[in-house]
């Protein structure tokens, strides 16, 4: 997947139906996005906005791979036709040598037999939405009538994998799942796919604080660790999280691919189904509103000085301790979507789930440089997990 960081370029996420979904999830954020169309009713994207979001973003790409992802709201609901033109428009514009990497990520619900075949000819990378076993599952992910998901999504995964794709696992992790961290992550380690992505749930009520159904910092702190600790004892070299694979990344000398966790954000435009452009996902809203497909240029919105200032703003607006943090490269002070915290010292804008994820980091941190270092002297995961049982 290509590297959302500082010095990357342009990204967008297409959202071709906008916030329509066939699924009512208890803490979604998107669904009511609708009201910011341009459209009276939220339609697909219709294949004249879709050929300027392909020739745009590929303008605006220095190649040779250019990465679409293809989001929602539900993104199947375009239906297949729908991205059949996309894949037309990209051989299209893309010139030779160069290639397309499309992403799906989807609650699974439409996807039969022929949408798999469809992803796995054309080589989609598909993520699929998933909390870990039914009893989890089941209590947020429902449809407008209230009926549980897991069991189709569950099939989903089984047919993507037969299919012969394997999906990313995307897991939320809620004030139900942070008490059950090991039921979950047993859940997704057996459906036998290789990626997982935990995602915090927070959610803000009328007055600016956490609503109930959000994840709590400790609760977060207490789940990332207990998954941690199940993972690199059991897992290594099988199954990878996502959140542990950017810690090794950094503490290599590297940079995290997490837009939450970098320096810097404002890189990945969203695109929705009426053209219009915005800041960032976490910020579809009118002040947030860029412009749009129709009469502007993505390369000029994600370089205008309103988006410059509104990634630079993650850095300048660190409170005094996120700054003399010794875990700041980590996190550099999550995403800003969630800073309505305040620091030890009273001072606000501190991220609200710090205590959680520092705790977090101080307890993996020296775990992981020794399992790096085991690594690097050549010891197979293993040797490893073999040694880190003899001193649990």
């Amino acid at each position: 997947m290509p590297k959302e960081g500082q010095d990357t370029p342009l990204a967008v996420m297409a959202k071709p139906v906008g916030s329509r979904c066939n699924m009512r999830c208890a803490y979604c954020y998107y669904l009511e996005k609708g009201k910011y169309s341009e459209n009276a009713k939220q339609t697909r994207m219709s294949f004249d906005l879709l050929e300027k979001l392909i020739r745009q973003t590929v303008a605006a790409s220095p190649g040779p791979v250019v990465s679409f992802t293809w989001h929602g709201g539900e993104p199947t609901l375009a239906g297949m036709d729908f991205y059949k033109k996309a894949l037309e428009l990209e051989r299209k514009y893309l010139p030779r040598g160069w290639e397309a990497w499309n992403n799906l990520q989807t609650n699974g619900l439409l996807l039969n037999e022929g949408w798999c075949r469809f992803l796995k000819e054309n080589r989609f990378d598909v993520g699929l939405s998933i909390d870990g076993p039914a009893s989890v599952h089941d209590r947020n992910r429902r449809l407008a009538n209230g009926t549980g998901t897991f069991e189709r999504v569950h099939a989903a995964i089984r047919r993507l994998r037969k299919a012969g794709i394997e999906p990313d696992l995307l897991c939320t992790v809620n004030a139900v799942s942070e008490e059950r961290p090991l039921e979950v992550y047993r859940a997704l380690r057996e459906t036998g796919c290789g990626w997982v992505q935990f995602i915090p749930v927070v959610i803000r009520d009328t007055e600016g604080s956490a609503a109930p159904g959000s994840v709590s910092p400790e609760g977060y702190g207490r789940f990332l660790t207990a998954v941690f600790d199940e993972w690199v004892t059991h897992d290594l070299g099988v199954l990878d999280v996502q959140l542990f694979a950017e810690m090794a990344r950094v503490m290599a000398g590297g940079e995290a691919g997490l837009c939450w966790m970098q320096p810097v954000c404002g890189h990945v435009l969203i695109a929705e189904e009426d053209g219009s452009v915005y800041s960032c996902d976490h910020f579809v809203d009118p002040d947030h509103r860029l412009g749009n497909l129709r009469s502007g240029s993505l390369e000029r919105l994600a370089g205008s000085e309103f988006q410059r200032a509104f990634g630079q703003s993650k850095r300048e607006t660190l409170t005094d301790e996120c700054r003399a943090c010794p875990y700041l490269r980590f996190c550099n002070g999550g995403c800003p979507k969630d800073r309505f915290g305040f620091s030890s010292d009273g001072q606000p804008g501190q991220y609200w789930l710090c205590s959680g994820l520092r705790a977090f980091f101080a307890h993996a941190e020296p775990i992981l440089e020794n399992v790096m270092a085991m690594s690097a002297k050549g010891r197979k995961p293993a040797e490893i997990m073999e040694e880190l049982n003899k001193v649990r």
